[in-house]
């Protein structure tokens, strides 16, 4: 968390009182201060997996809805305790889920939304909105307010970086009823970006109530069924919405390695060459494969011929996908994803294990380049006959950064519209999806 001020320490208030107050607050008792003309960020912050670990008595409060290493560590050691599949990445909905199944009764703090990342807290939000659903779906509705100002080594502006904060919590239900109160206290001559950060697959009609144009959806394609993610992806960015999507962020170094590879002149007009491309992924989420497939494809200009699912082979977990694109002179590449065992998971679904891109030119030596992960190997990718190619190997640094430091890089960066390598790839990868 930021150093801070605080303005106004956390007050709970009657939901129909929230607005009204905050107004005040602003005009009256902190006339002095001003807030900040920036930004709105509503964040659906479930946390059912901390919520879920605590009740469990597999670790210690508070709730804060942050991913840490104690709080990963317990997850992981959960997915074996309940027979999950090894390559259940800790922040699965499923794992989620499962733990729900268990008995326990342990509770804890809820400070959701109560105070503000240090790396979101430098772009000074002029409003934070939290919304907490709890465990308890009878849980009546809470709210919360509080107002702040980052400390001076954080503010550029004196008064004007100050903001406040306001915390919806309860059950599913009375969030739901009071979400008629979030309109006032959203500023119609302000950015606002709505954060869902958890899965696609739960409550769809409050997603539609939060994340209604021209508001800036942040999401997660990781987080729920590949269909529903790739889905409303596509929709999203159809309808002319501004979308940026966490798991395509991840993908960042895997593109920039790729690129770098083919930098050396004599190796360029090889990409015009390409056969094959496998990519293999951890566990049965295939949408970053599918991604930095689709991504791949339309840079070089591939058109998709066809995607069907692929049963298992020897070394791999489950199905996988087989699609046939077509390059621009008519040649075919063969496209393969498979889902591979992993030793300990990544902290998201269906992280990027290694790729292989074979490219086989006329006038030489076919050229193979392997990308791999830091943590997976490269021995299935290297097998098959690419000993009698040109290899190029590289190992992908991965970067090691909390959800919260990508979602304050978004908000340094505007991005008033979708990324158009994004609106592309997912377009493509959603076609590249077998029904």
């Amino acid at each position: 968390m930021a150093p801070q001020l605080t303005l106004q320490a956390p007050l709970e208030l009657p939901p129909q009182e929230v607005p009204d107050y905050l107004n005040r607050l602003w005009s009256e008792g902190l006339k002095e201060e001003g807030g900040a003309a920036t930004f709105t960020l509503v964040v659906w912050e479930p946390s059912w997996l901390q919520q879920q670990l605590i009740r469990t008595g597999r670790i210690d409060g508070p709730i804060s809805g942050l991913l840490n290493e104690p709080l990963l560590q317990a997850a992981r050691e959960a997915v074996g305790q309940l027979g999950l599949p090894a390559s259940t990445a800790p922040t699965a909905p499923e794992l989620a889920w499962a733990l729900g199944q268990q008995p326990g009764h342990h509770s804890a703090d809820d400070l959701r939304g109560q105070f503000v990342d240090r790396a979101i807290s430098a772009h000074q939000p002029r409003r934070l909105i939290t919304l907490a659903p709890t465990l308890a779906a009878d849980r009546p509705l809470e709210t919360l307010v509080a107002a702040y100002c980052p400390l001076s080594d954080e503010r550029s502006g004196g008064g004007d970086a100050c903001g406040d904060v306001v915390v919806l919590r309860g059950g599913m239900g009375a969030l739901q009823q009071g979400l008629p109160m979030l309109q006032p206290l959203i500023a119609a001559e302000l950015p606002c970006w709505v954060w869902w950060n958890g899965s696609l697959d739960e409550s769809p009609e409050l997603l539609e109530a939060l994340a209604v144009g021209p508001r800036r959806l942040v999401l997660d394609s990781s987080l729920g069924t590949p269909r529903r993610c790739l889905d409303v992806l596509v929709e999203r960015i159809a309808g002319g919405q501004a979308v940026n999507d966490l798991n395509w962020l991840r993908l960042r170094t895997w593109r920039e390695s790729l690129a770098m590879v083919f930098d050396p002149p004599s190796r360029q007009s090889a990409l015009q060459h390409v056969v094959q491309l496998d990519i293999d992924v951890e566990g049965q989420h295939p949408v970053k494969g599918l991604l930095l497939a689709a991504w791949i494809a339309d840079r070089l200009g591939w058109h998709l011929q066809n995607s069907s699912w692929l049963e298992a082979d020897t070394g791999t977990e489950g199905r996988g996908i087989l699609a046939e694109f077509q390059r621009g002179d008519g040649q075919t590449v063969q496209f393969r994803l498979m889902p591979v065992p992993v030793g300990v998971s990544k902290t998201h679904p269906g992280a990027l294990v290694g790729m292989r891109l074979i490219c086989a030119p006329a006038d030489r030596a076919p050229l193979c380049v392997i990308l791999c992960s830091e943590s997976g190997g490269c021995m299935r990718l290297e097998a098959g006959g690419v000993a009698s190619m040109e290899l190029a190997e590289e190992v992908v640094p991965l970067p090691n950064e909390s959800e919260e430091m990508e979602m304050a890089r978004l908000l340094g960066g505007g991005h008033d519209s979708t990324n158009p390598l994004l609106a592309s790839a997912a377009t493509l990868a959603a076609k590249l999806l077998p029904s």
